[in-house]
């Protein structure tokens, strides 16, 4: 007969464990408790049109304060003055001076060689000369015809007075009848005669003396004419000497020594170092919000100076727009033509203002609306922008102070409105 295990099997009471029980019932309770807060944000992922990973968004909070407007660039010092020369006539160059040099108002950079003007000014000299000595001998002439016209009306007259006499002496005698009545007639003739060539010598006398004066204007008049071509070929001739208009530097030499240049060639420039400006180049979108006479910063080689717009250009190339600034006070001396400086220019500034920092979401939606995160979520929400700076957009509705927006990254989210951010 074979054994079982019966005799060995032995009833085990078995008690009930409290710790056990209470754990089971604590991790119960906690995980009903954490159903009950994660409810919400499982039920608003699941209304989310979209989810988004936070790492690949960029964020801002609405903030109240200052709002500066302003255009901060890299400009180039440029030379309010820089005036360039030209050869007044053709001929070969005499340089005076070279690049860099350090030149006065009024001295001389360079001489052009011209033998044809030379001689022109000798020849239209002796020119004027000529015409000097004509107009003298036409005054010389005039009053020795005026002297002899004058002395015929002279003549005449003592003729006249003459015959006057006789006539009377003659009436006299014929009333005493001492001559004949024919005697009276002769002188009464005699009379006459006198009067009419008086008269005549007085025409020719007015006459001549109007043509002489006419003579001797024209002649002057040519003569005036000469000198003033005369003097006008000085001036050439003195030009030929190109001098410096400005006190400041040889900038560029435009040709090389004893070079031959046609009229009007470029020959070289001078920078005025004491009136320098700032030029710089300004997107097209802020160009309409410049003016003459704003205040702007110009920084460099770790000096700071205050300086103003001075000019702003009409005309826009490449979608910018120059602008220059002078400074405001003393021009610096260490500066150099062409040298690089930090321009920043003060466009508008206000206090209170609600601002945001400025991201891709201004031109996503076109300052239409923008995404608020709030518990992981971002919803849409319109706004409405205003003032841009280079890093602040002016806020004027649809946000207030402390709210949290997308300000890059949103154009991941495309139409929607609703959209889950991830972490």
């Amino acid at each position: 007969m074979i054994r079982d295990t019966s005799a060995q099997d032995r009833l085990v009471e078995v008690r009930p464990n409290r710790h056990r029980k209470l754990l089971l019932i604590g991790g119960g309770v906690a995980a009903v408790a954490l159903l009950a807060l994660a409810a919400p944000r499982v039920a608003t992922m699941f209304s989310a049109d979209s989810s988004v990973s936070a790492s690949r968004l960029n964020f801002a909070t609405v903030t109240r304060g200052p709002f500066v407007r302003d255009i901060a660039a890299e400009g180039k010092v440029v030379a309010a003055v820089s005036p360039t020369m030209y050869a007044a006539s053709a001929g070969a160059v005499v340089l005076k001076v070279h690049a860099g040099d350090v030149v006065k108002k009024g001295q001389v950079l360079a001489v052009v060689t011209s033998p044809e003007l030379t001689s022109k000014l000798a020849q239209e000299k002796s020119a004027a000369d000529a015409m000097e000595v004509e107009y003298l001998r036409s005054q010389i002439e005039a009053k020795k015809k005026r002297s002899e016209l004058q002395k015929a009306f002279d003549n005449a007259s003592v003729d006249e007075t003459t015959a006057e006499r006789d006539l009377k002496r003659y009436q006299g005698a014929f009333s005493k009848g001492a001559v004949p009545e024919a005697d009276v007639d002769k002188a009464k003739s005699t009379l006459d005669k006198a009067q009419i060539t008086t008269k005549h010598a007085k025409t020719d006398l007015a006459m001549d003396n109007d043509s002489l004066t006419f003579d001797v204007q024209a002649k002057k008049l040519a003569h005036d004419r000469q000198v003033l071509m005369v003097k006008d070929l000085e001036r050439q001739v003195d030009d030929l000497e190109v001098k410096s208009p400005v006190d400041g530097q040889v900038g560029q030499l435009f040709i090389a020594e004893r070079a031959t240049v046609a009229k009007d060639a470029q020959l070289l420039s001078v920078i005025d170092l004491s009136a320098l400006e700032v030029e710089m180049k300004v997107p097209e979108s802020f160009a309409r919000d410049l003016a003459i006479g704003m205040p702007g910063e110009i920084s460099g080689n770790g000096k700071q100076w205050d300086g103003k717009v001075s000019a702003v250009s009409p005309e826009v190339v490449n979608g910018e727009v120059s602008a220059r600034l002078r400074f405001d006070g003393e021009t610096p001396k260490q500066l150099r033509q062409s040298q690089r400086l930090s321009v920043r220019i003060l466009l508008d500034r206000r206090d209170n203002v609600l601002t945001v920092q400025r991201g891709s979401f201004v031109d996503e939606s076109a300052g239409r609306y923008a995404y608020v995160v709030n518990d992981g979520m971002a919803d849409r929400r319109d706004i409405r922008v205003g003032a841009s700076s280079i890093d602040k957009v002016e806020i004027l509705d649809g946000l207030k102070e402390g709210d949290k927006i997308v300000v890059s990254g949103a154009d991941t989210f495309g139409d929607a409105k609703h959209v889950a951010i991830s972490r």
